[in-house]
C-alpha cells in the first residue's frame, strides 16, 4: 500500500497538493486546522489518520520518534528535513515514497 502522509505545519502547504496530483494521499495541517498544536499533538494526528509524518522540525521529531520507541508505541512513520526548497523537497520525498510501502514506513525515521 502506498504511503499516506501528513504534513507538519511548518511545510510547505503547497506540497500535499503536488504529491495529490501525483498520485499520493496527503494532507496538510493547514487544511485539517491543526495549525498551531504541539509537535507531539501533530504526530497523534498523524497515527489516528494512519499516516506518515514529514516536516522540517528535525530536533523534536527525532525527540519524539525515540520517546515513541521507549514507550512501545507506533506511528506510521517520521520523516525529517532540513528546510529545502519546494522542488528539493518534493523531488526527495517523490523518491522516498515510490521506494516505500505505508507497511515498510511503520515505526521508522527518515532523513530526507
Amino acid at each position: 500500500m502506498k504511503v499516506k502522509l501528513y504534513l507538519d505545519e511548518d511545510v510547505y502547504a503547497q506540497l500535499a497538493h503536488a504529491l495529490r496530483q501525483r498520485g499520493f494521499d496527503a494532507v496538510h495541517a493547514q487544511e485539517l486546522d491543526q495549525k498551531g498544536l504541539t509537535d507531539l499533538d501533530q504526530l497523534r494526528t498523524a497515527v489516528r489518520q494512519k499516516r506518515c509524518i514529514f516536516s522540517f522540525n528535525v530536533k523534536d521529531f527525532v525527540l519524539l520518534h525515540n520517546m515513541f520507541a521507549e514507550d512501545n508505541r507506533e506511528h506510521w512513520g517520521i520523516i525529517v528535513s532540513k528546510q529545502r526548497s519546494f522542488g528539493d523537497s518534493l523531488n526527495k520525498l517523490l523518491r522516498l515514497l515510490t521506494q516505500n510501502t505505508q507497511e515498510s514506513m511503520m515505526n521508522r525515521i527518515y532523513f530526507l
